[in-house]
């Protein structure tokens, strides 16, 4: 075992249990291992996953942060870049080598300053705007096209969402997880303590790393899914 991947894992899963992200949980599979890690990410509100709660697994490599982390969704996910069986292909998580084929720019892959904040964020973003131009699901690059260009008179995608997200929902709730469904509830606001000491979080929400502008803004943007780009797939 890389004693210098476990300490950077291990310090990444205290800043994470210390200092949560808006939009994922995580935890370690096995209270021993911090190679594996079950990630729950909430569909963000105003979008086509809202209310829904997708379980995934994160593997790391023993030479993390040199090389990338997979992802693998246990819920069931109909996206342009997630594999039938699960495996999530996403620019940040592909190994920083010249490949022309795969249309890819060097600076859009995998490096050693990401970290699980980074990957996790631009997986909530490439859930809403998926990357079609080398899909890993055909069928479901398809049938997003179709209702882009219908101007949404075709629904067949959306309506498969939806009720994937419904689905995902009535599981996290079976498991007493609580669904943020407004931006208020997913991104949350700085509260000032009684006392008039430094801006705390409420630790029974979630934490944003961003202001409230900012959040506000990238959910508009994934409501519109104007961006096809933001993570491109092999």
């Amino acid at each position: 075992m890389n004693s210098s991947s476990l300490r950077a894992l291990a310090l990444e899963y205290k800043s994470l249990q210390e200092e949560p992200v808006e939009g994922f949980k995580v935890k370690l599979l096995n209270d021993d291992n911090f190679y594996e890690w079950s990630v729950g990410i909430f569909g963000p509100p105003q979008t086509l996953y809202a209310g829904g709660y997708f379980k995934a697994t994160m593997k790391f490599p023993q030479d993390y942060p040199y090389s990338p982390p997979s992802i693998r969704f246990i819920t069931k996910v109909w996206h342009p870049n997630v594999y039938e069986n699960g495996d999530l292909c996403i620019s940040i998580l592909h190994p920083p080598v010249d490949d022309p084929q795969s249309g890819e720019l060097p600076c859009e892959r995998w490096n050693p300053t990401q970290n699980v904040r980074t990957i996790l964020l631009s997986v909530i973003s490439l859930l809403n705007e998926p990357n079609t131009f080398s899909p890993a699901n055909v069928d479901a690059s398809v049938m997003y096209r179709r209702w882009r260009e219908s101007n949404g008179r075709d629904n067949e995608y959306p309506n498969i969402i939806r009720k994937q997200a419904l689905q995902a929902k009535l599981e996290a709730e079976k498991e007493g997880i609580v669904v943020p469904l407004t931006l208020e509830e997913y991104c949350l606001k700085p509260k000032t303590n009684p006392n008039n000491q430094e801006p705390q979080l409420d630790m029974t929400d979630f934490y944003d790393d961003f202001d409230d502008d900012e959040c506000s803004e990238s959910e508009t943007e994934s409501q519109n899914g104007d961006g096809e780009d933001s993570g491109n797939a092999e």
